[in-house]
This record gives C-alpha cells, sequence and structure tokens, in this order.
C-alpha cells in the first residue's frame, strides 16, 4: 500500500516542522491542500523532502460550477495554478471538488450541471498537456454539494474520461456501503472515519467504517494508486498510521 498524510492534519503556520515529523515517521506521500496559511506553497521547502507530492486545489471560494461567468473563471485560474505547483513538484495528481448549487440556482440544475462539465473539460484538458491528471472528488452529504453520488460522479468521469478521487468518509455519509465504493475512474483515495452519519474526518478506527473490506476490495483489482490519510490533527495522523498497519493487507 502507499499511504499518505494530508496537509489538512497539519494546515498551520509550522509546516516544516510538521513535515519534519511526518519524514520521521517513513510517510512516503504528501498531499499539499491549497489553503490558507499554506496557499501560496514555497515549492524550494517542498523540494527540500524526499516525499512524493499529490495536490488538492483550494476548496473555500470556489465553485466551478458557478453561474456566474466571473466566479467560473476565478476557479478555474486557481486550480489552473494547482497544476502549476502540480508539475513543477513532478506530481501527477490534482484534486478537484465539482462545484457547488447556490439556492438561487436551484431552478436551473441543468445548467449548473453544465458549467461543472465545461470547467472539468477546460481542466482535465490543460492538466493532461501538463503532464497531470485531474482526479474529481465525490462529495459528503451537504445540500448545495454536487456530485454525492458516487455513481453519478462516475458515469461523468467515465463520460469525460477522467479520474475520481473517492473519498470514503464522504461515500459513507452518503449511504455507500463498505461493497459498494470500488469504481474503475478511482485513480487516488482519501482515508477519514466517521459514524456513517457526518463528515467528520476522525482518525481511522475512531468510527465505524470497515476500512479492511473496502482496501481489500481495491487491493484485489490490483489500485495502484495512494491512499492518503485526511484527518484533522497530527494525533489522529499517528493512529491512523497504526490503525493501517494492523490491517495486515
Amino acid at each position: 500500500m502507499k499511504i499518505g498524510v494530508s496537509t489538512l492534519a497539519i494546515n498551520n503556520n509550522e509546516l516544516y516542522e510538521n513535515l519534519k515529523i511526518l519524514e520521521e515517521l517513513n510517510i512516503d506521500y504528501i498531499e499539499i491542500l491549497l489553503e490558507y496559511p499554506n496557499s501560496n506553497i514555497d515549492t524550494d521547502l517542498l523540494n527540500s523532502f524526499n516525499f512524493t507530492y499529490t495536490v488538492h486545489s483550494p476548496i473555500i471560494d470556489l465553485n466551478i460550477a458557478s453561474l456566474n461567468k466571473s466566479i467560473q473563471m476565478t476557479s478555474i485560474n486557481e486550480i489552473v495554478k494547482s497544476i502549476g505547483l502540480a508539475n513543477s513538484l513532478d506530481s501527477d495528481i490534482v484534486v478537484v471538488h465539482p462545484g457547488s448549487v447556490p439556492f438561487l440556482a436551484r431552478n436551473h440544475l441543468d445548467k449548473v450541471l453544465a458549467k461543472c462539465r465545461e470547467s472539468l473539460v477546460t481542466l482535465d484538458n490543460y492538466a493532461k498537456d501538463n503532464g497531470v491528471s485531474l482526479a474529481v472528488e465525490n462529495m459528503p452529504n451537504i445540500d448545495s454539494f454536487l456530485y454525492k453520488d458516487i455513481n453519478e460522479l462516475n458515469k461523468l468521469l467515465n463520460n469525460l474520461d477522467m479520474s475520481m478521487t473517492l473519498d470514503i468518509g464522504h461515500g459513507a455519509v452518503t449511504g455507500f456501503s463498505e461493497n459498494q465504493m470500488y469504481f474503475d475512474s478511482v485513480k487516488h483515495i482519501h482515508l477519514s472515519d466517521n459514524n456513517h452519519d457526518h463528515d467528520m474526518h476522525y482518525g481511522l478506527g475512531e468510527g465505524s467504517i470497515d476500512f479492511k473490506t473496502i482496501i481489500d476490495i481495491f487491493e484485489k483489482n490490483k489500485y495502484d494508486g495512494i491512499y492518503v490519510i485526511e484527518v484533522n490533527n497530527m494525533e489522529s495522523v499517528i493512529k491512523s498510521i497504526e490503525y493501517l498497519k494492523k490491517l495486515n493487507i
């Protein structure tokens, strides 16, 4: 298994010190979440480590499905910066959220979905030109979010010849069982725990998700991507690493 850690757990002003701790834990893969205070990342700092990186594009204030053209284009341009960072780090994955539906746009869902598709095609073409794969993430059970249904996201991505980031925690809170989360389009995985009710990003083993069943299925299907631990703090990262070691997969 390729086990990675998201900087969600260390999204503070001590990035270098925390990366040193993860290096000492023998973590090989790091996912950079481009949110304040690490939204303008120092590539020299990152390249001073021997990690293999993936990049999570910004998630706050962006909406690639916006019916406001300026907001849509600003969101696209921010993700283009993420693709540029990935390229400079020799990273081959950029995680993207598919956008949301503002309450006044609920009667125009078809147009919102068309904007989402339009933005993803634009970004995917740019990513491929730069040697990077866009991996679109399934969303948690929050009313305005698009593509909470993994089946629907998988259909879209198959039509567009694109990849998915499967967030297992999100899948659990949207009603998918552990046996229902395998899709061929999945090229990247986020791991966090919950009790199948709220997206809490607990450490693995602190909720009720059966990760062994899910990981067994992916391993039997020769999944070759990274399992990124995406939890809230360093203590949960350490607990999650120990949990994965005990699975004996």
